[in-house]
């Protein structure tokens, strides 16, 4: 950016103060956006007048002057709408308007009219600066090569791009609906610690910290679940939440350090239910968020309609890999033919195997919405034991574009084989495996007061926006992503 023009901005800034005019004054009152005027006037014929007065606010970004006459374009959360400013009506206060920048902040008030072009204005009777912007806007912002700029200066890209403005409010309006939907079942929505003297519920490596009144390591939560399963034993029967998670991994176009998740738990319910939950979920945000559940991602049709496809783990590696597999066989022989196809797992048993070259061969190719169902117990450490299936567990996956969304269980209720699970991570854990769950003592003794048959759920929330908003990373949908900082800068959000 242009030294030149900041300093010619601070300059500005400087006289107007010598003017006793102050550049960021407390207080304007818009009275109408400019989405708003564009709807209630969209059939005004050209040179129209309509004697109605609006105050309008926002950051100008765009100028011509013509001389006696000037334009503007003023941008606040709805849109833009242009400014007509002529010499007659501000009379000297016209050469104030000339002298504005792009990227300032201004307040208007003034009749909504149309030009002869027919284009909608409000013809200005007075204006003022809100804020002055000492820095240019970037130009040619759309054609930015470099999109980590934009990523990094997230403020910049949401002034200046209107894709980013529309990604962020498919965001929003997604949050609205899956909070509509859960509390329309009957779900309380509740707040679990983010802080944990133990981070679990979850197969992932955990932030830690240290709490100094306290005395002891601390980690941000890896997962919800078990202290919303607390709440399941305690007898609210129907809870949610939806909050951040931290895990401490690789960024990918998947993956953020820092995302948000929604679980839920449902009592006296089993994975099947939370199928048909997540389907008709899932569909219905869509419809209300994008008016469709039919929708078009990366330039492909998707369906999210329910009922969406039904597919075995085993069956589906089985297919791909040409292969037969087992989660009951030796571990030494899964590695090895494993191996053979190119994967190479060196901790955890056969499950560790399976789900690698599940990752590998099934994965990227599940486009339709599909529920992978029926997972081995070892990386399953929540789910109760298949009641047909030796070796499985009732858990399944679900799956759009590729892209895993959503994750969840019959949940284990048995406090005896959860404790003997988590003895099984333990020794993964000694054996290398630094995303293996830890032991969780209080959570099994709070087990063993008795926990109902339930259907448990993880949905990733950032995920499902990437595909509503039709965008193929999570940094896109993701306001402050995590990214390596530049060299002489404070690490931190979007640095």
């Amino acid at each position: 950016m242009s030294t030149e023009q900041h300093n010619e901005r601070r300059s500005k800034v400087e006289a107007l103060r010598s003017a006793g005019v102050d550049p960021y004054p407390i207080g304007f009152v818009p009275t109408a956006e400019a989405a708003e005027l564009h709807a209630r006037f969209k059939d005004l014929g050209s040179e129209a007048t309509t004697g109605e007065q609006v105050s309008v606010a926002g950051r100008l970004m765009g100028k011509r002057d013509l001389g006696k006459l000037s334009f503007g374009v003023l941008q606040d959360r709805s849109g833009r709408i242009q400014l007509f400013a002529d010499q007659r009506t501000l009379g000297d206060e016209l050469a104030a308007f000339v002298d504005l920048d792009l990227g300032d902040l201004i307040g208007v008030t003034g009749e909504v009219i149309t030009t002869k072009r027919g284009e909608l204005s409000v013809r200005i009777h007075e204006f003022s600066l809100l804020a002055k912007a000492l820095w240019p806007l970037p130009e040619k912002w759309h054609g930015l090569a470099d999109v980590e700029t934009r990523y990094r200066q997230r403020y910049l890209d949401l002034i200046a791009n209107e894709e980013a403005r529309r990604v962020f409010g498919i965001r929003s309006r997604v949050m609205r609906e899956l909070r509509r939907a859960f509390e329309g079942r009957g779900y309380v929505e509740v707040e679990t610690p983010v802080l944990q003297s133990q981070a679990g519920g979850a197969l992932a490596e955990p932030f830690q910290t240290h709490h100094n009144a306290l005395s002891i390591d601390m980690y941000l939560r890896i997962a919800l679940e078990l202290y919303l399963k607390r709440l399941i034993i305690g007898g609210v029967d129907k809870v949610f939440e939806i909050g951040r998670v931290f895990r401490n991994e690789g960024v990918s176009p998947q993956h953020n350090p820092e995302f948000t998740m929604l679980e839920s738990y449902e009592a006296y319910a089993d994975y099947e239910d939370i199928m048909r939950l997540v389907e008709e979920t899932v569909s219905g945000v869509a419809l209300a968020v994008v008016g469709s559940s039919e929708i078009e991602y990366q330039d492909r049709p998707l369906d999210l309609t329910a009922p969406w496809r039904r597919a075995s783990f085993m069956e589906l590696i089985n297919e791909a890999t040409g292969r037969e597999w087992s989660p009951e066989m030796p571990v030494e022989d899964a590695r090895e033919a494993a191996r053979e196809l190119g994967v190479d797992v060196e901790v955890g048993g056969t499950g560790k195997v399976l789900e690698d070259l599940f990752g590998r061969f099934v994965e990227p190719g599940l486009w339709e919405p599909t529920f992978v169902v029926d997972f081995p117990k070892e990386i399953s450490p929540f789910a109760r034991d298949h009641r047909d299936e030796p070796g499985l567990v009732e858990r399944f996956e679900g799956f759009v574009a590729g892209i895993e969304m959503c994750n969840a269980f019959t949940e284990l209720n048995d406090p005896e084989e959860q404790l003997r699970r988590f003895e099984a991570q333990a020794e993964a854990r000694a054996q290398g495996d630094e995303e293996a769950h830890l032991t969780d003592l209080d959570f099994v003794h709070a087990m063993e007061y008795g926990m109902p048959p339930t259907g448990g759920l993880g949905i990733g929330v950032d995920r499902l926006v990437m595909i509503l908003a039709n965008v193929s990373t999570v940094r896109e949908v993701i306001l402050f992503p995590h990214m390596r900082p530049l060299e002489g800068e404070a690490s931190g959000p979007g640095s």
